[in-house]
């Protein structure tokens, strides 16, 4: 059962629709910057031509009225132990939190549909995957795109620092989840 922790239309959007809004950051979005920012509240962003992986997935969100900083923020503060603390802090922060992968990772978990990592076949548009890069396990997030390879591998949106784009690395790093919201 998903569960919605604002009061808002069901959050299951449509794969195709969430694909093509995040394609929209495509040539917008030209740089990578992980800098914390004061933030609006709800509905905060950082400039649109920079951010990091998670504001692709919070950005494309947001153009279907589903608002991440707000559903992570009151999500976070309901059930706190249910999130990471690999931050250090004793209380969420509604300027950062929705542009953590753990975070989104936890939420995900929490209200959407978790999907096999290896089955090529499991993965369709709108589907959200995260990995862990090999240069420190650092954590990475992006979204299934409705372009395939020419093998079939499904693209994927995203920013690992040149900007969003749409490329083949679904299988070029450890994937961590996947899910479907």
């Amino acid at each position: 059962m998903l569960i919605q922790p604002v009061n808002a239309a069901s959050p299951i959007s449509s794969g195709s629709k969430l694909a093509l809004d995040a394609k929209k950051q495509i040539g917008v979005t030209v740089s990578y910057d992980p800098a914390y920012r004061n933030l609006e509240f709800p509905r905060g962003d950082v400039p649109q031509n920079t951010g990091v992986c998670t504001d692709v997935i919070v950005r494309a969100y947001r153009l279907q009225n589903i608002d991440l900083q707000q559903r992570v923020n009151v999500d976070m503060k309901s059930n706190w132990s249910a999130y990471p603390k690999n931050w250090g802090l004793k209380s969420t922060d509604r300027n950062i939190d929705h542009r953590r992968v753990p975070n989104l990772e936890a939420f995900f978990e929490r209200y959407g549909q978790s999907l096999s990592t290896t089955d090529k076949n499991s993965f369709k548009t709108g589907d959200i995957v995260t990995w862990r890069l090999p240069n420190g396990n650092l954590p990475h997030i992006g979204i299934v795109s409705n372009h395939k390879a020419a093998d079939g591998t499904p693209l994927i949106i995203h920013n690992i620092g040149r900007g969003t784009q749409e490329e083949n690395i679904l299988f070029a790093y450890p994937i961590h989840h996947h899910f479907r919201y």
